[in-house]
C-alpha cells in the first residue's frame, strides 16, 4: 500500500456507479440479482440496482477489516448467511466498494460457484494485488481509499440524551 490516498466524494461516487453500470450494460450482462457485500458494497449495489433496473438485491455480511490496514486472518461470513438455493441458475453480480486483498470477494464468489448460472463482480476500486480480478472496475489504485461514508467517526448517543431530544 502506498501513502497516496484516494478521496472519493459522494458526487464522484454517484458518477462512478453510473459509469460502472454503463460498463455492465455495454458488456451485455443482465444480472438476475445483485449480491451486496456489506458494508461498503451496500452503496454500490443500491446504485447499480437502480441504474440496471434490477430489483432483486441480496446482502451478505462479511467481516475482514478490523481497522485501517488491519484485518482478520481470513474473512468470515456473518449470520444470516444467504441461502445458496436462492441463487440457483441466476446470473449474479457481486457488488463491493473495493477489491483490496480480494479475499472477501473470493469468499463470496466461491460461495456462489456451483449454484449460479454465472457470477461476475463490480467494484469502484481494485488494487493491483487483489486475488480477484473483477470484470467491472471503475478505477485502479494501490492507495488507501477515503470513502465518503467511512471518513467520519460513528455517531453515538451522548450520555444522558433521551430518544425524543
Amino acid at each position: 500500500m502506498t501513502d497516496e490516498r484516494e478521496n472519493l466524494s459522494y458526487q464522484t461516487f454517484g458518477r462512478a456507479v453510473r459509469e460502472l453500470a454503463q460498463m455492465i450494460a455495454d458488456d451485455g450482462f443482465e444480472p438476475d440479482l445483485i449480491l451486496s457485500i456489506a458494508r461498503g458494497g451496500v452503496f454500490v449495489a443500491g446504485g447499480l440496482a437502480y441504474a440496471l433496473d434490477c430489483k432483486n438485491i441480496h446482502l451478505v455480511n462479511v467481516e475482514f477489516y478490523t481497522g485501517v490496514g488491519t484485518t482478520l486472518d481470513m474473512p468470515v461470513m456473518l449470520a444470516p448467511v444467504p441461502a445458496a438455493i436462492d441463487f440457483t441458475d441466476k446470473k449474479v453480480l457481486i457488488a463491493d466498494d473495493v477489491a483490496d486483498t480480494g479475499k472477501t470477494l473470493k469468499l463470496v464468489h466461491d460461495f456462489c460457484l456451483g449454484h449460479v448460472a454465472e457470477v461476475r463482480s463490480a467494484v469502484v476500486y481494485e488494487k493491483s494485488h487483489s486475488l480477484v480480478q473483477c470484470e467491472y472496475v471503475w478505477k485502479r489504485t494501490d492507495g488507501w481509499i477515503n470513502f465518503p461514508w467511512s471518513t467520519e467517526p460513528p455517531i453515538v448517543r451522548r450520555e444522558g440524551q433521551t430518544l425524543d431530544a
